[in-house]
């Protein structure tokens, strides 16, 4: 008899939960962060990359509410509790926390990560929490985007594709 697939759900945290759950672990905390929205190859790519560089990967994901500030009111496609469970299903992320800020800077102070980790759209000036990070003895690394894959650009896509059909 097989037994039933994990639920991915258990491995989306509360930020308390995430802090108790990071006390526990030993070894490199990688830390990375975004909308998600609809996920592509370049997420998978940043994702694989952030897993990589530790022993065990933490993704911050923007809720509805933070998106919708960030990208406007047409943003996300998909529901934060949608988003955080696709993220969880994958074998590379051992755990997903929502933050309602617009950056997540103090989900990235309570975490204390070992590596903060964005894709090649940041310099390692302009990512948030880099300081504190560095400031513990960690460090910020930068992937490089992979061409052609962005949430916008598939959104303006299919945007385009739906309105050929319409007229014709």
């Amino acid at each position: 008899m097989t037994r039933p697939p994990l639920d991915p759900a258990r491995k989306v945290f509360s930020r308390r939960a995430l802090v108790e759950w990071r006390a526990s672990l030993t070894g490199r905390v990688v830390f990375t962060n975004g909308v998600f929205d609809l996920l592509h190859p370049g997420h998978v790519d940043v994702l694989r990359h952030a897993r990589a560089c530790g022993d065990c990967l933490v993704v911050g994901l923007n809720t509805d509410a933070s998106v919708r500030r960030l990208k406007g009111p047409e943003r996300p496609v998909r529901r934060e509790a949608e988003r955080a469970y696709v993220l969880a299903a994958l074998e590379m992320v051992d755990a997903v926390a929502l933050f309602d800020e617009d950056t997540p800077h103090d989900l990235i102070v309570a975490l204390q990560p070992d590596v903060v980790v964005k894709g090649g759209d940041y310099t390692p000036e302009t990512v948030v929490g880099a300081a504190e990070v560095r400031a513990r003895g960690g460090e910020v690394v930068i992937v490089p985007l992979t061409p052609g894959h962005s949430t916008t650009s598939t959104i303006a896509r299919l945007r385009a594709h739906s309105a050929t059909d319409t007229q014709g």
